[in-house]
């Protein structure tokens, strides 16, 4: 597996864009360089510099599931077959309703996002994962409502 980009060092102006992004996303490069009082070629080189670290996401995360058709989302944990365990999360990438996956630490070996359309999708979605190879066994936990989205600005101030 592919290591990780290296974490960006921020420094104050990559926090105030960070933020300002954080409250809207979608905002280009001039809207921001407004907003902030910076030259725009400053934040487009910092948004560049950021872009190829670890500290902007992928747009893709900016797509709700529930617009795809896909409302439910749930919590998939399960036990890898340590052997096994790329082969695993190369075979997890194959199944489009995986949205995401991580490696934990505790009684199991991953947690993976998923969506689904309804109950008995996500049922086959369930099934797809146990069919992959080197997963062992799985737990499955149903999101009722989000509660917090996700947030990062509150960890920006110095």
């Amino acid at each position: 597996m592919p290591k990780p980009p290296a974490p960006v060092p921020l420094d104050a102006t990559d926090r105030r864009i960070l933020e300002a992004l954080d409250d809207e996303p979608r905002a280009p490069a001039l809207l921001l360089a407004q907003r902030l009082s910076l030259a725009r070629g400053t934040v487009q080189s910092h948004l560049e510099r950021l872009a190829r670290g670890t500290a902007l996401r992928a747009h893709s995360v900016r797509v709700e599931p529930q617009s795809l058709g896909r409302p439910l989302r749930a919590f998939v944990t399960a036990e890898v077959d340590q052997e096994l365990f790329d082969q695993t999360i190369t075979a997890l990438t194959a199944i489009p309703e995986v949205i995401e996956c991580s490696a934990i630490a505790g009684a199991d070996d991953i947690i993976c996002q998923v969506v689904a359309r309804n109950a008995d999708d996500l049922y086959e979605v369930g099934q797809a994962i146990l069919r992959c190879r080197g997963i062992r066994r799985t737990s499955t936990s149903i999101v009722l409502r989000q509660l917090m989205p996700y947030r990062i600005s509150q960890l920006l101030p110095e």
